[in-house]
């Protein structure tokens, strides 16, 4: 159990660095972890795609500019990409295990007021030279040991490379998580109120099922679609709702999304962040 000291939770989420590709950014990227090194958050998650080719000498810049992460509690799992050329090889060598959890208690606000506790799952969909993702059927039972009993007062997150739902504006649907369906029901009956997901380069919201489906932009290369910019995601959740902030790397624009409850059955907002340099930093866009 790590224990946090805010009555709210914050999470800065990046991902699909793409490190070791003719489109990565490294200014975008050292941009990135140094605003949310100012910004002390309580988990950093990258879900996936550190690299272009899973290749050493890829993983080792990835490397690098992680360690600069001043973050405590950082979780960093593999993407497709990762995992071309056996290169998950290196990720268990350079990060560690490709799936895991986490436990957090925040400090309590008043003698009447219990802790908030917030549970982290994370799990590998990566497939070896495959672009398509499955969490597979093996991992079932362990992905419901580790959430556990759905009527817990816990806030869950579960953390995952591969888009769940389609992402708008990402053309041809393709390379979701195969066994989707199957999985959004596991997390479902299982309690889990936010999902975190990298892998299409558009930075979404999705309410579905009770959950928050979030997934992130390409933090730092600039294979984005039309005019969607590299971008990353912090997240403040507190007892009674959410709020996802994404952010242009580039730091020219940002948009924010306010949930209203743990469960997300009322909604504020939703959707990208497009075309911010045109609108100013603060600016809905559409």
């Amino acid at each position: 159990m790590v224990h946090v000291n805010p009555e709210r939770f914050v999470i800065a989420q990046f991902s699909d660095l793409h490190c070791g590709g003719p489109r990565f950014d490294e200014h975008l990227l050292e941009r990135v972890i140094r605003e949310i090194n100012e910004l002390k958050p309580d988990l950093v998650v990258v879900p996936g795609d550190l690299t272009t080719d899973g290749y050493r000498d890829e993983y080792e810049v990835a490397k690098a500019h992680l360690e600069a992460v001043e973050c405590a509690n950082l979780i960093v799992i593999p993407g497709n990409h990762d995992s071309r050329n056996v290169g998950y090889l290196h990720f268990v060598e350079l990060f560690g295990a490709r799936w895991g959890r986490l436990d957090f208690e925040t400090a309590s606000s008043g003698p009447r007021a219990a802790p908030l506790k917030i549970r982290v799952v994370s799990v590998d969909s990566s497939k070896p030279d495959l672009n398509d993702g499955e969490v597979g059927r093996h991992r079932y039972q362990w992905l419901a040991d580790q959430l556990g009993d759905s009527d817990e007062d816990v806030f869950k997150i579960a953390v995952i490379h591969h888009h769940l739902v389609g992402i708008p504006n990402t053309g041809r649907e393709r390379n979701i998580v195969l066994d989707a369906g199957d999985v959004l029901e596991l997390f479902a009956t299982h309690g889990v109120d936010l999902v975190l997901a990298g892998h299409k380069h558009v930075p979404y919201v999705w309410p579905v099922g009770g959950m928050l489906v979030c997934t992130s932009g390409t933090a730092s290369t600039w294979r984005t679609r039309a005019n969607i910019p590299p971008s990353y995601n912090v997240l403040i959740i507190g007892r009674d709702n959410i709020a996802v902030e994404i952010i242009d790397s580039s730091g020219e624009g940002r948009r924010r999304l306010d949930f209203d409850t743990r469960k997300c059955l009322e909604v504020r907002g939703g959707g990208r962040l497009e075309a911010v340099h045109n609108h100013g930093a603060g600016s809905p866009t559409g």
